[in-house]
């Protein structure tokens, strides 16, 4: 029996529907389709019930479930074992930034679990530091940080996320092939700031003005920055992780500038040395699959 057809199984009950199993899995729907009609062919019966755009679990797909749960988990333990792996903790403890909490964590927990079916996972937010501190005292297994340097500690670069200049529907900017970073300051600036050396740069940059911005709201919360921007009250420099379902929609647009080019929030994976290594090379290569 294909292992291949068996995790697009479990990939479609988890997710819901085929398209986002595909999604998951870097497959297309139809090659979703196709695995699961071989598995139903080599079981001779119908596995899921299509109800709308919703796929329901037939009660031999309900049946099989079990087993098919217990085939990947035997592989995924007979990897561990010739790789020599440790075991895995029951319960792992994340400590996250705010915007790793938002826009990224659950992606990654949802792959992890799929791997790790038996493991619970233990979320906790805060600043980088506060979760550096975390890491030190082994309060958390993990952390997901802006980067950082500790004897200490490991660190890998997850993602980078664009900094730009987004404005509301109907902004002049819009219309601009190419503007100068002068021209912000004859618009109601919102200035997110999350401490990070990129936000500092920007900070110079404004010191470079003939007039400085007029920052009208300063707030340390993305979404609040995000929301504020949309209501019309103002422009923000913004992650683009955090406006993409916006953009997609045309409610909110980027704007760039020589001036800061190159601008991007980072965020690094950590553990102690020596701990949690294992854990710190299965979260990595996650991260790597989900192309983040």
């Amino acid at each position: 029996m294909n292992i291949d057809n068996i995790e697009a199984f479990v990939y479609v009950i988890h997710c819901g529907s085929f398209n986002k199993a595909a999604e998951l899995l870097y497959l297309s729907q139809p090659s979703v389709t196709a695995r699961i009609q071989s598995l139903e062919r080599e079981l001779n019966c119908k596995l899921f019930d299509r109800v709308g755009k919703q796929v329901q679990l037939t009660e031999e797909g309900k049946r099989f479930l079990p087993y098919a749960h217990q085939v990947l988990q035997v592989i995924q333990k007979g990897k561990q074992h010739i790789q020599q792996r440790k075991t895995i903790t029951h319960e792992i403890r994340i400590g996250c930034t705010v915007s790793a909490a938002n826009y990224i964590i659950s992606d990654v927990l949802a792959r992890m679990k799929l791997k790790q079916p038996d493991i619970t996972y233990r979320l906790f937010t805060g600043t980088t530091d506060d979760i550096v501190n975390r890491l030190l005292n082994k309060e958390i297994d993990l952390g997901f940080v802006r980067k950082v340097t500790h004897p200490q500690i490991q660190s890998a670069l997850i993602y980078e996320d664009r900094i730009r200049l987004y404005v509301g529907e109907g902004h002049p900017f819009i219309k601009c092939s190419k503007l100068s970073i002068d021209a912000l300051c004859d618009q109601s600036l919102v200035f997110f700031e999350c401490g990070s050396l990129d936000w500092l740069r920007i900070h110079r940059v404004f010191e470079s003005l003939d007039r400085p911005p007029n920052i009208e709201f300063q707030v340390d919360n993305s979404e609040t920055a995000k929301k504020l921007v949309l209501s019309g009250v103002g422009v923000c420099f913004l992650p683009g992780r955090s406006v993409l379902t916006e953009v997609k929609e045309n409610k909110l647009f980027p704007i760039d500038f020589d001036e800061i080019a190159g601008l991007a929030l980072q965020t690094h994976l950590i553990s102690l040395n020596e701990e949690a290594t294992e854990l710190f090379d299965d979260v990595l290569a996650v991260c790597k699959d989900l192309k983040l």
